[in-house]
């Protein structure tokens, strides 16, 4: 634990709560800080869960990478989200589900929608390092060609949809270049589509060379 970057500055009151779902932590994420990132190297509470998804979506910010596991969570509890489309609470609890197989669904379903819905919906506290505020100058929309993202991690979904990029790539270059540079990565993604593991991997350290 010495050797992770500081912890940021947590609310007394939500000291055992995960920083991007709000659900009870029992673990830590560490971001470490390239040369292009807005923020220094920061260590924050977070759920199991959040922490192994954060470790799969740095991108080119702590807010980047909450924006891109909310995503996640998103996918991955689609279904208990997908209730609260389809029923309401007082549906449910009218809806006859009395059988041995249904009752169980009748009891827990609003509940699961609702754990679901509030992580999805955690806005997380503002973040502070050692007295200092890092959140300003953070915008939660990207702008780019023309279009507004509610997010960095909707743009690169776009564009890796749009024009059949690496999506694991072209994050890992935005990771080290900044999302100030996301038409070079996108150009450099396009140059390299079907780019085999081993091409990537040296791409990628010449990426780090050339930016760090």
């Amino acid at each position: 634990m010495n050797h992770l970057p500081p912890l940021i500055d947590i609310p007394f009151d939500l000291r055992h709560q995960c920083w991007f779902c709000a659900e009870p932590s029992y673990d830590v994420f560490s971001y470490y800080a390239k040369a292009s990132t807005p923020h220094p190297s920061l260590t924050l509470p977070a759920c199991s869960e959040c922490a192994r998804l954060a470790k799969k979506n740095l991108l080119t910010s702590i807010w980047d990478c909450r924006d891109a596991v909310k995503d996640d969570l998103m996918q991955i509890y689609h279904k208990d989200l997908a209730i609260g489309i389809n029923w309401t609470e007082e549906e449910l609890a009218e809806s006859g589900f009395d059988c041995r197989i249904l009752s169980g669904f009748k009891e827990s379903a609003w509940m699961m929608y609702n754990i679901a819905k509030g992580r999805i919906n955690a806005k997380g506290w503002p973040l502070v390092l050692n007295g200092i505020d890092i959140e300003q100058g953070y915008s939660a929309v990207f702008e780019f060609d023309g279009l507004q993202f509610n997010s960095l991690n909707k743009a690169i979904n776009h564009y890796c949809d749009t024009l059949a990029l690496n999506k694991s790539l072209l994050c890992e270059i935005l990771n080290i270049v900044g999302k100030d540079k996301f038409s070079y990565a996108v150009r450099l993604c396009r140059m390299n589509i079907g780019i085999t593991k081993e091409h990537q991997k040296l791409l990628i350290e010449q990426v780090q060379e050339e930016f760090t």
